[in-house]
């Protein structure tokens, strides 16, 4: 992906690990400043390898109905 939209830039909010489990949460920015929130979680085999991803994303409103910020 990167490689496909070199200028998209990403945060990490927060990283958490607990045995074989990582958890992501990011803010992305895509070209034309599009902005999203993503959550990515991961499980590791035995060998340290990934052997299930899963993920949510949601394109940050450009108002909201509250000061609160997705992350």
């Amino acid at each position: 992906m990167q490689k496909e939209y070199p200028e998209k830039s990403i945060e990490f909010v927060r990283c958490i690990a607990e045995g074989n489990l990582v958890a992501l949460h990011t803010h992305q920015t895509w070209p034309r400043n599009e902005e999203y929130i993503t959550m990515d979680f991961f499980r590791f085999d035995e060998e340290g390898k990934i052997c299930e991803h899963w993920d949510a994303i949601q394109k940050i409103p450009e108002t909201s109905a509250n000061p609160n910020k997705m992350y």
